[in-house]
């Protein structure tokens, strides 16, 4: 019976207990959470709440219980050096250290490495500390994104076309993101559609899980402004319709050649999930940015479908040993919808701001699964906060199928909610093919 310990409050790392719980070594589960998530608590032998900075009560938390691991679900206590304090206690961790979590804490560290270690995937770029030879870089690209040098909760990056329309408006959010921060990266805008490839490595060995596509934006059909992810899908043979083989193989290449540059930047092994973000265009897949953990939503799909032990899976990544196990998902569809306040994402003037405590009831979802997010369980019931609420996951052998059973679920939820109705439909997904056939015929 190990102990092991979770740090983390979200519905990923909800996905993250359950999975850990699935294993029939039969683990006791100790979790560190920043708010009370009443999914969590359900399946731990003891919670504590604290902040991610407090390394102090983690460190001393895991000790008191003998953790033999940990697993680290968000970003934000591995930029903190969650993974570092442990590790000086005698206790591994699936997720890297400070150093290593820099592949999503700064997005010029991971530009750069790819750079110079002659990586493929890198859009043209350049990092601006000030304005100068903004606007001549500016000018040189024919479509713009621009980011913001740091963590952002996937909310950041702003692309021409969906944020802004011209160069002057370019310029104009670049001086302001710099009046806030010390360095902006701008880099030319592709093309195509997205997919998630979040891989697992133990430093030396790399495995992909299956391919989920993610949407961020807040409305139907990709409108509205871009939020942590309103909901995720993934297909029974692990891949997407508008990928081509080779889509998948050169991501995971990418994902191996960058795990191999941090272990020989840093002498350090990558220990943990290395989570591209990645771009199907005319001339094959392109990195858009890494992060240091599993997905959220993304995470939702994926665990639920591992046949392979959870716990065992961490241990060979905390021991180098991954090319000594054999890790198998079900092949089975999922979606995933995210039910949020309804004001989720929206500026005050336009309806955003959700009441604050407002009071959500849960009646049956089903055959959906449930995670839950920002929620607070009081003793009279489940409140809203103004992140997500709960993650419902149908799970089936075909797309439409999942569809339905997440939709059964998203419908049990009542209150002042809201969610995405067209994620894992048909005619979304029949969007994107058409997209690919247009900018990549045969």
């Amino acid at each position: 019976m190990p102990n092991i310990l979770l740090v983390g409050n979200g519905a990923r790392e909800h996905a993250i207990a359950e999975a850990i719980s699935r294993s029939k070594q039969n683990p006791r589960l100790f979790s560190y959470m920043k708010a009370n998530n009443p999914g969590i608590a359900s399946l731990s032998e003891k919670t504590l709440l604290g902040g991610y900075a407090d390394l102090a009560a983690i460190t001393g938390f895991a000790r008191e219980n003998k953790i033999e691991f940990a697993v680290i679900g968000p970003e934000d206590p591995l930029a903190n050096g969650v993974v570092d304090a442990l590790t000086s206690c005698g206790i591994g961790s699936v997720g890297p250290s400070r150093s290593l979590a820099r592949l999503e804490t700064s997005k010029a560290f991971t530009r750069n490495l790819v750079s110079k270690y002659r990586i493929p995937g890198n859009p043209r770029y350049k990092i601006f500390t000030d304005t100068n030879g903004m606007e001549a870089f500016v000018d040189s690209l024919e479509g713009i994104v621009i980011k913001p040098d740091g963590l952002t909760g996937g909310k950041g990056v702003l692309v021409q076309g969906d944020h802004f329309s011209t160069k002057d408006e370019a310029l104009s959010l670049c001086r302001q993101i710099l009046s806030d921060t010390a360095s902006v990266i701008i880099e030319e805008k592709f093309d195509g559609e997205e997919f998630s490839l979040q891989c697992l490595c133990d430093g030396k060995t790399v495995i992909p899980t299956p391919l989920v596509q993610d949407h961020k934006r807040r409305f139907e059909l990709d409108r509205g402004p871009n939020t942590g992810g309103m909901g995720s899908y993934s297909l029974p043979d692990h891949t997407m319709p508008f990928l081509r083989p080779s889509d998948l193989e050169e991501g995971l290449e990418i994902t191996r050649l960058l795990a191999a540059a941090l272990l020989e930047e840093t002498g350090e092994p990558y220990k943990g999930v290395m989570y591209g973000g990645f771009i199907a265009t005319k001339d094959g897949a392109r990195l858009l940015e890494y992060n240091a953990r599993f997905g959220d939503p993304e995470a939702m799909n994926i665990l639920p479908l591992l046949k392979t032990d959870f716990v065992e899976v961490c241990r060979h990544i905390i021991a180098g040993e991954l090319d000594k196990i054999n890790i198998e998902f079900e092949p089975l569809a999922t979606v995933c919808k995210y039910v949020v306040p309804e004001g989720y994402g929206l500026p005050a003037d336009e309806g955003g701001g959700p009441p604050a405590g407002a009071r959500i009831e849960i009646g049956d979802v089903g055959r959906a699964r449930l995670y839950y997010s920002s929620v607070d369980q009081k003793d009279d019931g489940l409140y809203l906060s103004s992140s997500r609420a709960i993650g419902i996951v149908g799970i089936a052998k075909t797309l439409a199928e999942a569809r339905l059973i997440a939709d059964e679920g998203v419908r049990a939820i009542k209150g002042p909610v809201s969610y995405r109705q067209d994620i894992g439909t048909d005619a979304l997904i029949r969007k994107r093919v058409e997209h690919m056939k247009a900018i990549r015929p045969k």
